[in-house]
């Protein structure tokens, strides 16, 4: 019977040894990896072997090819803009549902790790990011990239290595819920976030986790109003 790293193609094994080389060498988003002919002599690896394994590692996201360039670390390396690949369900009124649901589920515990951990930065952060959503809010404009930051920057705050890569899953979920709410939500908006901030600057878990948990119920009962509006 074979083992794991015998099933596996030449390109696969190579493209692990590449992510270890990236690691070993503490390279970081951004930084450019040696030229094919150096990568081949390193791993004792053809170049067309080596070709083939930087490919599947930039379509996984963790190498950007750049032609005429070179190849370099990802931004967000593994990270991938639609993970669950919730652009292909069609059923969007559901999609917003189960969203928020699962929503429910991650973010008040989020907020509450951001509370313990944020630090003078990170709230400096999510306060300016929470101000400038008020303002657009106020202005009658499109707040939904300022929200995505928002929601971001308190993933970050968590300090939890996992939490960022979940990210992909709220941010997808925001501009849903702006367009199915009918940007109806702007008072509890700017109340809601100012409490999460308020919560998270006081280092107050307990405060963040509930104002975070009534942030989406807000989002739910429009959400299911504006339903019972259109089946009238």
């Amino acid at each position: 019977m074979m083992n794991s790293s015998e099933e596996l193609s030449l390109p696969q094994k190579l493209s692990k040894d590449i992510i270890s080389y990236i690691l070993e060498e503490n390279l970081q988003p951004g930084d450019k990896l040696p030229n094919e002919t150096i990568i081949s002599e390193k791993l004792n690896a053809g170049r067309s072997s080596v070709r083939e394994a930087m490919k599947l590692l930039a379509s996984r996201n963790i190498v950007k090819i750049r032609q005429g360039s070179g190849t370099y670390v990802a931004s967000k390396p593994g990270m991938v803009e639609d993970p669950l690949g919730l652009t292909f369900i069609g059923d969007k009124k559901k999609l917003v549902h189960d969203l928020l649901q699962v929503r429910a589920l991650l973010e008040p515990s989020i907020a509450a790790m951001a509370a313990t951990n944020a630090d003078d930065n990170d709230i400096r952060r999510i306060r300016k990011l929470c101000e400038e959503i008020e303002v657009l809010v106020k202005e009658n404009k499109d707040h939904t990239q300022k929200d995505i930051e928002f929601h971001t920057a308190i993933a970050l705050s968590s300090k939890n290595v996992v939490v960022p890569r979940l990210i992909p899953v709220i941010n997808s979920s925001i501009p849903l819920f702006v367009e199915t709410t009918g940007n109806t939500l702007l008072k509890e908006t700017i109340e809601t976030h100012r409490e999460i901030t308020e919560a998270i600057a006081a280092h107050d878990a307990m405060r963040a986790q509930d104002a975070m948990y009534l942030h989406i119920v807000y989002n739910r009962k429009t959400i299911a109003i504006n339903e019972e509006k259109e089946n009238d």
